[in-house]
């Protein structure tokens, strides 16, 4: 065993001591949602949505009324029956119990899909929901195998995760700023299994991130492509406006993911990234002063570009987290602006729309005309994570002895 790899087991295993305590209920309280108001008549919506493995919610144009669906193949697959397992805690109804586990059961699959990194976001934001809430093992089991599958992703010489595969002519190792939030499952599978292999990429992995994707002002790139020995060679964008731009939803991606960091490992290095990522959303010149991020920082149209409601939910989730361990009230009462502010009209579907989505006015590609102002299923993800964690605090797993 190397120096760094006992390092790193000594801290697994202080961080394990610390987290594992006896599995119990999860604590769900009175969150006063009327059940004729706006915002439970959407809950409605999706729970009546017919299941099917070759049709998962992923976003519809409001004009056409064209819906697009997915496959549990695409990165978005998962949020869907994570929106299911949320409604129930929100709501205490059995029936969105009931149809979480079918749209579950849909992603079991990708468990083994080595294709990407986004098998985090795929079996995570499903089974990682259905783990919380009914602590069944065999839910457990499949979050430790696709744990398995997604270190195969992992490089030692590189020190971080391989997010796609490589396209000759534009990148050979690329590691996008997104790639954090699929951490969660390998830090978690660390504590189901009691292996420290988890914990030990997912900390090389955010370290890497760390040192090479932050500007100096902690905004940060959306692209970082590594060459085989672990030199940058290049920082860029695949989804926001320009290289050198700041897209809302990475830096959403790096406040998030360098938080749920910080909760796994307690380095306050991590947590001194959420912040100083959090300050430069913050104070920009160009944030909106309702709180909903235009799509990028650096768009020359705003304020008429296309906002970007997605990017508000994550840092709305985010900042409750945030707020817990800084005791900065600051990210408290953002984010309980950003909930207000997304249940106005404009950002809450009406009750006449017949789709499967609750917030309106999210930005998907930008670059490539995709998904621009409309629905998209994520956005309503981190909506009702962020809805959990104002009423009945973070909601974390509650690992067994």
């Amino acid at each position: 065993m190397t120096k760094n790899q006992l390092t790193y087991s000594l801290l697994f295993t202080l961080i394990l001591t610390a987290s594992c305590r006896q599995s119990k209920n999860i604590e769900i309280k009175d969150t006063q949602i009327q059940l004729d108001s706006p915002l439970n008549i959407r809950f409605g919506k999706l729970v009546t949505y017919p299941a099917d493995s070759s049709s998962i919610p992923r976003s519809i144009d409001l004009e056409s009324g064209k819906e697009k669906t997915t496959s549990s193949r695409t990165w978005t697959s998962g949020f869907f029956a994570g929106n299911l397992w949320y409604l129930y805690v929100l709501t205490h109804n059995e029936l969105y119990k009931t149809k979480a586990i079918e749209w579950t059961e849909f992603i079991e699959r990708e468990k083994n899909n080595d294709t990407d990194h986004d098998i985090g976001f795929k079996v995570f934001n499903s089974f990682g929901n259905a783990y919380k809430i009914t602590n069944n093992d065999s839910y457990a089991e499949i979050i430790a195998e696709s744990a398995k599958t997604l270190i195969t992703r992992y490089d030692a010489n590189i020190k971080a995760i391989k997010s796609w595969e490589s396209k000759e002519g534009k990148w050979e190792y690329p590691v996008i700023i997104d790639n954090m939030m699929n951490l969660e499952l390998l830090f978690e599978a660390s504590l189901i299994t009691k292996d420290s292999i988890y914990y030990h990429i997912a900390v090389e992995h955010a370290n890497t991130t760390l040192k090479n994707h932050f500007r100096k002002d902690n905004s940060t790139y959306h692209v970082v492509d590594y060459n085989a020995t672990g030199k940058v060679k290049a920082k860029m964008t695949h989804q926001g406006l320009h290289n050198e731009s700041a897209w809302a939803r990475g830096q959403a991606w790096a406040i998030y993911g360098y938080t749920m960091a910080y909760r796994f490992t307690k380095d306050e290095a991590y947590l001194n990234q959420a912040v100083q990522a959090a300050a430069f959303y913050l104070n920009h010149k160009k944030l909106s002063s309702d709180g909903i991020p235009f799509w990028d920082f650096n768009d020359p149209n705003i304020p008429n570009a296309p906002k970007d409601v997605s990017s508000a939910t994550i840092i709305a989730s985010a900042f409750f987290e945030l707020a817990e361990y800084t005791k900065n009230s600051l990210y408290l009462n953002y984010a309980n602006k950003i909930l207000e502010t997304l249940k106005q009209p404009q950002y809450l579907l009406g009750k006449t729309i017949n789709a499967p989505f609750i917030l309106n006015r999210s930005t998907g590609n930008y670059n490539k005309n995709s998904e621009i102002d409309c629905p998209i299923v994520y956005a309503d993800y981190y909506f009702l994570e962020a809805l959990i964690r104002q009423q009945s605090g973070l909601f974390l797993i509650q690992t067994k002895e």
